[in-house]
């Protein structure tokens, strides 16, 4: 049985594709179109599945789709009538249901096959209980609290569950327009991050202030009982927005958020260009203080509706690592799992797995351990490549390795000079992070490195942090928890006596949004942090996404074409050493 999964029409647009509950392939399309957070029908994705998976479109039995337009239908008509919603904005939101509903007429433009001969039977998931399905059912759980978190969706915003087995229990949800996710984007917009996706930035920048806004901020969310949250519409302009969101088949644009009385109690937004004060900084760690109290809010409610110390966390909020890193202190949870991909991109996974679990009653047979479910590329492939690009690559040192040992080696003796380091290996991650096969790789116990990444290659703003890899047995040694972390989506305190040691990724806070890297999950790049450790004592090695300005790179050209525009020094791809340098 193949199963198709489908993040359409929405940001992040993605694949995924299943056989027999076996997950086979899974990428967002931005890796293809290079338009980053894109939004709209995903064919090269779709394309790239049925490849991996070697089947034809007309092999899948079904589509599973993580938005149900017709759910909450009722409280989406009271909601119109009693906030008198114009028929403008009415209509934008409809000409988007319009497009989920045509899916089979999309497949049929795409891929030049008569909408009759799709014999597919499409299955239309609800967005939250898509993103709670892509949790839970790829997690090492037979039971756990299940909860989604995110801007909103289908009509809701958070959605808390109880999986068991092959089902899931949904206990309670909080409706549009209340919404944790909505409440953070209106003070990263209000903060010159207007960019759809840019909310990290606010958590990076939280560390550099002091929360004394917080009290301010709680009259505009309110806490209440059972585990809910209330929000001051006044504060907010989104629920009367005609053109909020522009996302057919373009880089979603989110329109502002909030309104004018946020401007009088809160002041000038700050524009992007504009010098960051102290003051931005100070509302920035208010606002993750004040998102923190709801978000823990809610969790410790669940808990107490279920009693079961496992958690699996999903939705775009189980992206803000810096609250993820302390649900262990906040909350009775023991346990917990996040997918690589929480946000809308993992819908897809959600609603597939939703669709062979919930629906068609099929036990679990899949755990997703690793994030490597993208495209590869062979030595074959490598070569083609850079015999196509010889011109260019005449005045550098290209040298073959055929042994891994000496290929880590080699690049780890880069990496402690100084180098800057491309590493292209395997299938390309899926989610936001790189994990060790689409990565940027430095020196972390050289501080300037961040300022010389930012220079030569990232462009990025001044109070980011750059993420630690750290070999997950060493964990401890470095930092204060030593619960694995895998997908990069935790921030856990770095210890004291090791901020010295590695102060190119160790935050202003004294942080690390860490990966740890396990071997047997990726033992090549396992393999590289040994040798670095064998030449410096250091099991860690800096590590950032393999881009600049756009989406991480996919294939061999674009990785070779990013490193030939910047001031990257060397370039690992496959087993092919590229340096700019004569060595």
């Amino acid at each position: 049985m193949y199963i198709l999964g489908i993040n359409a029409y929405h940001p992040d647009s993605s694949a995924c594709i299943i056989k027999d509950g076996i997950l086979i392939a899974a990428a967002e399309e931005e890796r293809f179109n290079r338009i980053k957070h894109w939004a709209g029908f995903p064919s090269e994705a779709i394309r790239y599945c049925l490849q991996e998976a070697n089947v034809k479109l007309s092999d899948i039995q079904y589509i599973a789709l993580n938005r149900n337009p017709w759910v909450n239908l009722d409280k989406k008509i009271i909601f119109m009538l009693s906030h008198r919603i114009s028929f403008s904005l009415l209509k934008n939101r409809l000409n988007n249901l319009i497009n989920i509903k045509s899916i089979k007429k999309a497949l049929s433009r795409e891929f030049a096959i008569p909408q009759e001969r799709l014999k597919l039977k499409i299955f239309h998931i609800e967005h939250h209980r898509a993103h709670c399905a892509s949790a839970f059912f790829v997690s090492p759980f037979k039971k756990a609290t299940v909860i989604s978190v995110d801007g909103f969706g289908d009509f809701a915003s958070v959605l808390v569950a109880e999986g068991i087995d092959n089902q899931i229990k949904y206990l309670y949800e909080i409706n549009y327009p209340n919404s944790l996710g909505i409440f953070y984007t209106a003070f990263t917009q209000f903060l010159g991050f207007k960019n759809f996706g840019d909310e990290y930035k606010v958590m990076g920048l939280s560390a550099y202030g002091k929360p004394r806004y917080a009290e301010k901020l709680k009259n505009i969310i309110f806490l209440e009982p059972n585990g809910k949250f209330k929000l001051d519409l006044s504060y907010f302009s989104f629920y009367r927005n005609n053109n909020l969101m522009l996302w057919d088949n373009t880089a979603p644009k989110l329109e502002e958020v909030f309104s004018d009385r946020l401007i009088k109690e809160f002041g000038t937004p700050r524009e992007y260009t504009q010098d960051i004060s102290t003051y931005h900084c100070d509302l920035a760690s208010s606002l993750q203080q004040v998102y923190e109290e709801v978000f823990f809010h809610i969790l410790n409610y669940a808990y107490k509706l279920t009693g079961i110390k496992n958690l699996c966390l999903s939705g775009g909020c189980a992206l803000n690592s810096l609250a993820n890193g302390k649900i262990f202190k906040q909350t009775p949870f023991r346990e917990i799992y996040i997918q690589p991909a929480s946000s809308d991109a993992g819908g897809a996974l959600g609603a597939v797995y939703y669709l062979y679990h919930q629906i068609l009653k099929n036990k679990r047979v899949f755990l997703m351990e690793q994030a490597y479910w993208g495209p590869a590329f062979d030595n074959t492939e490598i070569k083609k490549t850079l015999e196509e690009n010889k011109e260019e690559l005449d005045k550098y040192f290209v040298k073959y390795i055929e042994d891994s040992g000496e290929l880590c080696l080699n690049t780890a003796q880069f990496i402690a000079q100084g180098k800057i380091v491309g590493w292209f290996q395997g299938r390309m991650e899926w989610g936001p992070r790189a994990l060790g096969n689409r990565s940027i790789l430095v020196d972390p116990r050289r501080k300037e490195m961040k300022d010389i990444l930012n220079a030569r290659i990232k462009r990025r703003e001044w109070f980011r942090p750059f993420a630690p890899s750290i070999l997950e047995e060493k964990t401890k040694e470095y930092f204060e928890e030593d619960y694995p972390e895998p997908f990069m989506l935790k921030v856990y305190l770095v210890k004291e006596e090791k901020r010295e040691v590695i102060p190119a990724v160790t935050h202003m806070d004294g942080t690390g949004r860490l990966q740890t890297v396990n071997k047997s999950q990726n033992p090549l790049f396992w393999q590289l942090i040994k040798e670095f450790e064998k030449l410096t004592g250091v099991a860690v090695l800096l590590n950032t996404s393999f881009n600049e300005n756009e989406p991480i790179v996919c294939n061999p050209q674009q990785a070779l074409d990013c490193f030939l525009r910047t001031k990257m020094d060397v370039l690992v791809l496959g087993n092919y050493l590229i340096a700019k340098e004569k060595v």
